[in-house]
């Protein structure tokens, strides 16, 4: 069985077809490709706060345009990407941020999962070594006929005290 070139043809354009598609305006590119590049990192960090599971590269909401358009202000005007990012935060937020900074306000949120994890396993270690120990009745040895003998005794001796 043969794969014929129609076939081979379609699934080359699907996959060309499913390639990531970005949610800007032909107007909103900058002319110098180097502040584009850096426009477009910086727009994938951002979240558009109307979406909100997007990031404003995605997004074709209004404010994420905005927001697009004023970090290429913001770069055009000679800001770092740092100083860009900056002021977007002050402005918005650390919320806009797809992945926060790390800080003592969002400590719990980057560690918060280590020590699910620590604390799961511990309690996943305490879980298996309980279910592993032997129980007592299977420990204790047989008694030997000396020994019942004098539990006879004592019972007999236990029963006649009442």
């Amino acid at each position: 069985m043969s794969v014929r070139p129609v076939v081979l043809a379609f699934l080359a354009a699907m996959l060309f077809a499913s390639t990531h598609a970005s949610a800007y305006e032909p107007d909103e590119v900058l002319k110098d490709p180097n502040l584009e590049a850096r426009a477009r990192v910086l727009s994938a960090e951002l979240r558009c706060l109307v979406c909100q599971n997007q990031s404003i590269d995605d997004s074709s909401a209004p404010l994420a345009r905005d927001l697009r358009l004023l970090i290429r202000e913001r770069l055009t005007a000679g800001d770092s990407n740092t100083q860009a990012m900056d002021f977007v935060v002050a402005r918005y937020g650390e919320f806009v941020l797809l992945r926060p900074r790390f800080g003592l306000h969002t400590a719990f949120l980057w560690l918060g999962p280590i020590f699910i994890l620590l604390f799961g396993g511990m309690g996943v270690v305490m879980l298996l070594r309980r279910h592993r120990s032997i129980p007592e009745e299977e420990t204790a040895s047989p008694l030997s006929a000396e020994e019942s003998g004098r539990v006879a005794e004592l019972l007999v001796d236990d029963d006649a005290r009442r």
